[in-house]
């Protein structure tokens, strides 16, 4: 058991900050990222104590951290969508305003935010007409691919694929925005 407790703090001590840093580099808000650390931390323990021996440390750390980002940012989203759906005035469209800094968090964020809005409508403005409806559609209105098919006449892996170029060409151009603001 002693000798178990001394491999299991030296491949925490040996790959706790390589994750650290690979977890930031994914997750914006810190305390996310610790958080998220400690569980995938806190997970190895539990495994590495179990009768099968995880045979690469590293390999199986970076796994369970990129699972758990991807468990993190579906809970964000699905609770998002859970409070738009359940707003008081019964409308269901999609809010910018969730993912954007707070508008009264300061005079930082208040900037942050102008910046932000005024580069994504500038970049909207730039796509081609049919990514920017589906996009607009989609992640502004909140409707679902089926109902923007049904309505456009468009098959439904057109517009997923219309989409996809558009998220493309909005992260690379908002890409420098987030980095100037340090978001």
């Amino acid at each position: 058991m002693i000798e178990r407790n001394s491999e299991i703090t030296a491949a925490v001590v040996r790959e706790r900050s390589r994750l650290g840093s690979f977890i930031r580099r994914r997750v914006r808000d810190p305390s996310d990222a610790e958080d998220i650390l400690q569980d995938v931390l806190q997970e190895f323990v539990e495994a590495y104590r179990l009768p099968e021996p995880i045979e690469q440390v590293s390999a199986w750390l970076f796994r369970v951290a990129r699972n758990r980002i991807v468990d993190r940012f579906r809970k964000k989203r699905d609770r998002s969508t859970i409070e738009i759906e359940e707003s008081e005035d019964g409308a269901s469209e999609y809010q910018l305003d969730l993912a954007l800094p707070a508008p009264d968090a300061g005079p930082d964020a208040a900037y942050a935010r102008s910046v932000i809005l005024e580069t994504l409508q500038q970049a909207l403005d730039e796509l081609p007409t049919d990514q920017r409806e589906v996009f607009v559609a989609h992640e502004l209105e909140g409707r679902r691919f089926k109902d923007i098919a049904l309505q456009s006449g468009v098959g439904i892996n057109t517009l997923l694929a219309r989409k996809r170029y558009a998220v493309l060409y909005l992260r690379r151009r908002l890409q420098t925005v987030y980095d100037e603001l340090d978001l």
